[in-house]
């Protein structure tokens, strides 16, 4: 997984698609790979990538 030095998953843009996410991350959310990441963050009600990631 992408990480910063600190050991921080790294910050990823909203406008980055969810396809790009799953295939990064080797996760499946089960949305449309098109679909925003921070529009898909919004819905779910997570505040970062790494709360998803850690909760997902």
């Amino acid at each position: 997984m992408p990480r910063t030095k600190t050991g921080q998953f790294k910050q990823k843009r909203g406008d980055t698609q969810m396809g790009t996410i799953e295939k990064m991350y080797g996760k499946d959310f089960g949305v449309r790979s098109d679909k925003q990441l921070g529009n898909y963050l919004k819905e779910k009600g997570y505040n970062s990538l790494s709360q998803l990631l850690k909760n997902g």
